[in-house]
């Protein structure tokens, strides 16, 4: 049975990931992680490949590069999840997300790949977060200079996702709320 994963105290996180975390407030976080899950594949597919390709200003990123950072992203968050929860209090350094994107190759990805390797992603998530006891969510490690729970990451997780989502859908398309 998957446990009962309760929103982080505040001490529980970095301000860093503060309005990451706050915006998945609300929500219960496994459900959260499938439905947003769902919502992403289904919006996404609907797309045209000018649409997944498209970047609404100069140096920003397209549709697809949007894609596969929040899978990278999501990938570094359930490690640092998984090496806390296991007891392992080894510092773990930070990420530039900017270095991530061009050797990607998103652009040359189909749509399909990057919602496999999304969904592979998150899937693992779930079952990770579904393996937590109350123990291991309570554990915390320092990643990016910053104490955060295991429990927090879960949030920041869905919270990551749900930002992008909201700039993919001001920004780049009129999608519904999720």
């Amino acid at each position: 049975m998957a446990p009962q994963i309760t929103f982080p105290a505040p001490a529980e996180y970095p301000d860093a990931v503060k309005a990451y975390v706050e915006a998945a407030k609300a929500e219960d976080i496994l459900a959260g992680l499938a439905a947003s899950q769902q919502f992403i594949i289904n919006s996404m597919l609907e797309l045209k490949e000018a649409q997944l390709n498209l970047r609404y200003q100069p140096g920003k990123w397209s549709i697809k590069e949007v894609l596969v950072h929040v899978a990278d992203t999501e990938r570094i968050f359930a490690y640092r999840a998984l090496r806390f929860a296991r007891h392992d209090k080894t510092p773990l350094p930070g990420f530039d997300q900017d270095i991530y994107v061009e050797p990607s190759k998103a652009a040359a990805r189909t749509i399909t790949s990057i919602l496999n390797e999304y969904a592979a992603v998150r899937q693992s998530t779930i079952e990770l977060f579904k393996s937590f006891d109350e123990e291991a969510l309570n554990q915390t490690g320092l990643a990016s200079n910053n104490e955060i729970s295991v429990r927090a990451i879960g949030y920041a997780i869905l919270g990551h996702e749900i930002h992008h989502l909201r700039i993919i859908r001001e920004k780049y398309l009129q999608l519904p709320l999720i």
